[in-house]
């Protein structure tokens, strides 16, 4: 037996497919509203953090301004660990300045025997210009020689009765490079031409000021690295303190659900306006320092016939300072506020 469909079947199924085929915007609609709701709330939550931050930053700054003589004397303390390092750098700063000038004033002295005449030197000093590793040449003739030899010992009178001029003629060789190793070879091979007497070198003292600043740069880092220590310790110390009298407002917050992150915020912010005042304190006593110190070393370099300033932190240098300051005081705030909430229980 067949089924037939009815006309009123027909126009049920009729009915029904456009019922279906309208739900899918409506669909739609509430996926394209649920997006819009979630977005919503991820702004508004992020300002809400935003404006948490914002004030857990004035708060903090609100409660180091109300007790000013402690917290100064917590930011001079910080000052003070910061100032020793950040001299000794500039200390060295000045003695790298120093080596590059003496790098600049290595050279050779290649003295020729006693024998030779100027056309014999003047041969002589093309052969050393045509080294490879050779900069640049002077020639010194022996007349030149004794009046600086005079000059610079003030033996005019003793040296004039001499019947003739003991000192050879010398050429003055600046080499390209410094090293020691490859200025002991220049000497070696201008040592083997002829005409020449003696090559000397004296790089012993140019080592020794280089492993002196080497050894200075070692002590700097080290004397940072203890004296940042001292730091975390201080701002601990102190962070500890204002947790322990306020444990009782940490208790009542935790109660309610607030979690760490949220109580331990604006302790965090304590710490770094305490290494932020560090910092800048710091900046102050080394600018004090230098113009208390640079008339006497400008006196002591003009004695000697020599300019010499203390070198002193430019923008870069007081950014840095600040930089690490400020994170030295977060980093000990975030290392007291997580040992001492771990040990608080609301009750």
């Amino acid at each position: 037996m067949k089924h037939s469909v009815t006309p009123k079947r027909r126009q049920g199924a009729a009915l029904k497919a456009p019922r279906k085929a309208a739900a899918k915007p409506a669909v739609e609609k509430v996926s394209q509203r649920g997006a819009k709701s979630q977005q919503t709330r991820f702004s508004s939550r992020l300002r809400a953090w935003g404006r948490h931050h914002r004030s857990m930053a004035w708060d903090s700054f609100q409660r180091l301004v109300r007790y000013p003589l402690g917290n100064l004397l917590t930011m001079l303390a910080i000052a003070i660990a910061l100032v020793l390092p950040a001299a000794l750098w500039l200390t060295l700063d000045s003695a790298r300045l120093l080596d590059a000038e003496l790098d600049e004033s290595a050279t050779l002295t290649v003295y020729l025997e006693l024998s030779t005449d100027d056309a014999q030197a003047s041969r002589i000093e093309e052969a050393v210009s045509a080294e490879p590793s050779v900069l640049e040449t002077q020639m010194i003739s022996a007349e030149q020689g004794m009046a600086e030899f005079q000059q610079s010992l003030g033996l005019d009178d003793a040296l004039a009765g001499l019947d003739s001029n003991p000192l050879p003629i010398s050429i003055v060789v600046r080499p390209e490079s410094v090293d020691p190793g490859t200025m002991q070879q220049l000497a070696n091979t201008l040592e083997v031409l002829s005409g020449v007497d003696e090559v000397r070198v004296d790089l012993a003292w140019v080592e020794r000021l280089r492993n002196l600043a080497e050894l200075g740069r070692r002590v700097a880092l080290a004397l940072g690295a203890l004296f940042g220590l001292g730091v975390l310790l201080v701002v601990g110390n102190t962070i500890r303190l204002s947790v322990e009298s306020r444990r009782r407002e940490i208790e009542v917050v935790m109660l309610i659900g607030a979690t760490h992150a949220f109580v331990r915020r604006p302790f965090l912010y304590s710490g770094a306006w305490y290494g932020v005042g560090g910092g800048l304190l710091a900046l102050a006593l080394l600018s004090m320092g230098n113009h208390w110190l640079s008339l006497p070393v400008a006196a002591l370099a003009a004695s000697y016939g020599a300019s010499f300033s203390l070198p002193q932190l430019d923008v870069t240098g007081s950014t840095i300072l600040l930089s690490c300051s400020t994170l030295l005081g977060w980093l000990g705030a975030w290392l007291a506020v997580t040992r001492h909430l771990s040990s608080i229980r609301p009750r």
